[in-house]
């Protein structure tokens, strides 16, 4: 029997991982190894073959001559990261299926994105997102949004490059901070030197990875718990399935109208205006090109989605009467997908198989955003500024090391990462309180013709101080959660490798389970700080265009502006 006193609720002291006797074998680490291989080999290939990668337009566009596919599968991988593969079953054990309604979402964001933003883009012939602010505004905007940009994207690469590190101190029991530091640098170093080709194509591989390992899941699912109608039911009598909140309020964590409404501004933080995506979207010939690959997007981001909540149905129906937070198998929610592959699915080469498909989410999303960072810093900031007269080849060379340079950088921002409360919201938390901003900038630019750039700025400081106040408030604070909250999973057939059935003092206790799963605080004051992550971006948007409005009649029209024709 395990002793009472490793079982700890309240304080959370003694946090050690129990029988996680199954770990890596020979074979895994191979398949691994060539994995990961396939997707370096794909940029030494780009690296040294063709012009290689010798001028910026290859190396930061890929001489816009992507196709349809490379650039929709890549899109599709970008941010559909490690996060996303071990959020959204996490998602779905601990808190339900209201997360779902996310999808409808995805149905708003691509049409605006393809048929709004992108146009605009690729009418003006941009590299950078954020030439179009000084053509709008000034080049202090440009700049200004810029420079928030890097900080966003920098902290959500962090987040990212944690996640699935996350997962391999799990299943190989690898010290995670080696793990953070040696993929970091591997991944930083096949960046810098591959370019847009070399990215945009490792994500196809990479993508098609990430749906065969859950493929895999679901299918054992299925076979072991008699088909996905009793994993349903199992759901469903445990009270985790719940389409049902549509209440207005916005401090409810999840409602209809938070997934629906918050989540379109959320992501088109990333499709309609994110660095990364559209410098995707223009490597294609033109225009309707990219806005083809943005659709062909939808389908695979709702399949995706889906994908992971089958896996989070496998995972319920595993464990739905023993807890694995509960009796300290594991210490965080985002590892419960990477347990059940390890205590169910450790057949040879799986494992393996299945951290190379985490760690293919994360590589795709790094590489993108490294890629991005390296054209941004070149172009908004470098040539804005001096070194007009640079060589493309000496230019090419300095964007490889500003890719290095943020690689480290990366790496060491891993730590705070390493802070923040599961990592699903936390990514989302990001493109909100930071992103939100860039796209209220940017829909101020596209839709208040009148707006000018006093007001632009303004809008700029006054949404970023106002959202990170509240972000940084709720991570201090940490309000109760709000809205529909599951009952308590079961521990009645806890059985250690012994097969003997566990004795853990109040086990049973909701206090105890919600701090384990919800990491509810005592907190009870009403404030802002309760607003749902969701509205993050939205509250953004809405600060920014309508303090630039007030702004801008304030300091009067400076520069006219005619909207451009789409």
């Amino acid at each position: 029997m395990i002793n009472e006193n490793n079982i700890t609720c309240l304080d959370g002291g003694s946090r050690k991982s129990l029988f996680l006797d199954n770990k890596f074998g020979a074979l895994d680490y191979i398949i691994f190894g060539a994995l990961l291989a396939l997707s370096s080999l794909i940029g030494l290939y780009y690296a040294c073959t063709g012009n290689k990668q010798s001028s910026t337009s290859e190396f930061h566009m890929a001489g816009k001559s992507m196709g349809i596919l490379p650039v929709a599968l890549s899109l599709l991988a970008s941010f559909m990261s490690a996060i996303t593969l071990l959020g959204t079953p996490s998602e779905i054990v601990v808190f339900g299926t209201q997360y779902m309604m996310l999808a409808f979402a995805y149905c708003l964001v691509i049409p605006i994105a393809a048929h709004v933003f992108v146009p605009v883009f690729y009418k003006l012939n941009l590299t950078s997102v954020y030439e179009y602010l000084e053509k709008r505004f000034s080049k202090s905007v440009r700049t200004y949004t810029c420079i928030v940009y890097i900080f966003q994207t920098e902290l959500y690469l962090a987040i990212v490059l944690y996640a699935p590190c996350l997962t391999l101190s799990v299943v190989t029991g690898l010290n995670k901070w080696l793990a953070v530091v040696s993929v970091g640098a591997v991944c930083t170093f096949y960046t810098a030197i591959g370019g847009m080709k070399a990215v945009m194509w490792t994500d196809v591989v990479q993508i098609c990875l990430m749906f065969l390992g859950l493929i895999g899941i679901i299918i054992k699912g299925c076979i072991d718990f008699d088909g996905v109608i009793k994993m349903w039911a199992a759901l469903e009598e445990n009270g985790r399935v719940s389409f049902s909140e549509f209440s207005a309020d916005p401090f409810i964590r999840h409602s209809f109208w938070s997934l629906v409404i918050g989540g379109t501004f959320t992501w088109l933080t990333i499709y309609g205006v994110n660095q990364s995506q559209v410098q995707r979207a223009l490597c294609t010939p033109n225009c309707k090109i990219g806005q083809i690959a943005l659709w062909i997007n939808l389908p695979g981001l709702v399949g995706l989605m889906f994908a992971c909540f089958f896996c989070g149905l496998v995972v319920f129906s595993e464990y739905k009467n023993c807890n694995p937070l509960q009796i300290n198998r594991i210490s965080e929610r985002d590892q419960l997908l990477p347990l059940y592959v390890m205590d169910k699915m450790n057949y040879p080469g799986f494992p393996g198989f299945f951290t190379a498909c985490i760690f293919s989410g994360a590589l795709s999303t790094i590489s993108s955003g490294l890629n991005s960072l390296s054209t941004v810093v070149l172009h908004d900031l470098i040539f804005a500024y001096c070194c007009v007269g640079m060589s493309d080849g000496r230019a090419t060379t300095l964007s490889k090391l500003i890719s290095m340079l943020f690689g480290v950088l990366m790496i060491l921002l891993a730590v705070v990462a390493s802070n923040l409360d599961g990592l699903l919201q936390a990514a989302y938390s990001v493109y909100g309180l930071v992103g939100g901003p860039i796209l209220g900038v940017f829909m101020f630019g596209l839709f208040f013709p009148w707006g000018n750039f006093k007001g632009a700025l303004f809008g700029l400081t006054f949404s970023l101080v106002s959202t990170l106040w509240i972000g940084i408030g709720a991570q201090i604070y940490k309000p109760k959660i709000l809205g529909y909250i599951p009952p308590p999973m079961k521990v009645d057939k806890c059985y250690d490798l012994n097969q003997t059935l566990l004795s853990v003092r109040n086990i049973n206790d909701s206090l105890c389970f919600l701090h384990h799963n919800f990491n509810v605080s005592n907190y009870s004051g009403s404030s802002i700080y309760q607003l749902s992550y969701m509205w993050y971006s939205a509250l953004a948007v809405t600060t920014a265009c309508l303090s630039g409005l007030v702004v801008s009649f304030i300091t009067g029209l400076t520069r006219v502006f005619q909207p451009l024709q789409l």
